[in-house]
């Protein structure tokens, strides 16, 4: 498996290798002694599905606070996705900067987003589903999220990025000027 990271400490592109012949492949999607060499001991407590049926839908920014603060190992199993991690730990050299990357089931790209971080994401192709290992249980109280069009992140998202297709909830995101410090930044 390769590894790859960015230019925001903690952020780690995982890549499968695709092992195959005529009936299709088989991949190595997950190997604990070699996601604890690059991130660190994590141990995941819960994986989670969506489906956007539609092309352009966008969900997140959401992360969740402490003392329920979650990494995501993010994937893509159907269609394709544009997949976002923006950096909130405060006092962090990259605050308020964002790594993108495009998931398909084809690429079998996954994306680990430590604790700290935003994550949302916008399906490129109808009846897309990602799949995501998280290192805490869902907090309702802690449940969090940021506006996913803030300027002054100015994340770059696909043109099919529709804001109709936002959440109730995403629509009323506070913009990162107006969050609340939830992370601070410690090397």
């Amino acid at each position: 498996m390769l590894v790859e990271s960015f230019g925001i400490s903690g952020i780690k592109l995982f890549v499968p290798r695709h092992i195959g012949d005529e009936r299709g492949y088989f991949a190595e999607t997950f190997r604990a002694d070699l996601f604890a060499e690059h991130v660190g001991d994590f141990a995941f407590v819960q994986d989670n599905e969506s489906q956007s049926v539609r092309h352009g839908t966008i969900r997140g920014l959401h992360f969740q606070s402490e003392p329920h603060a979650q990494g995501k190992l993010v994937r893509c199993t159907a269609g394709a996705l544009f997949d976002v991690a923006v950096d909130l730990r405060q006092g962090s050299p990259t605050f308020g900067q964002w790594v993108g990357e495009t998931l398909t089931p084809d690429n079998g790209k996954q994306l680990w987003i430590p604790p700290g971080f935003a994550h949302g994401f916008c399906s490129i192709e109808a009846n897309t589903v990602i799949c995501y290992k998280v290192t805490g249980y869902y907090s309702a109280e802690c449940d969090k999220g940021l506006r996913w069009d803030d300027p002054a992140i100015g994340i770059t998202w696909p043109d099919a990025a529709d804001p109709e297709t936002l959440s109730p909830k995403d629509r009323q995101q506070p913009l990162l000027a107006d969050l609340p410090v939830y992370f601070t930044w410690s090397e």
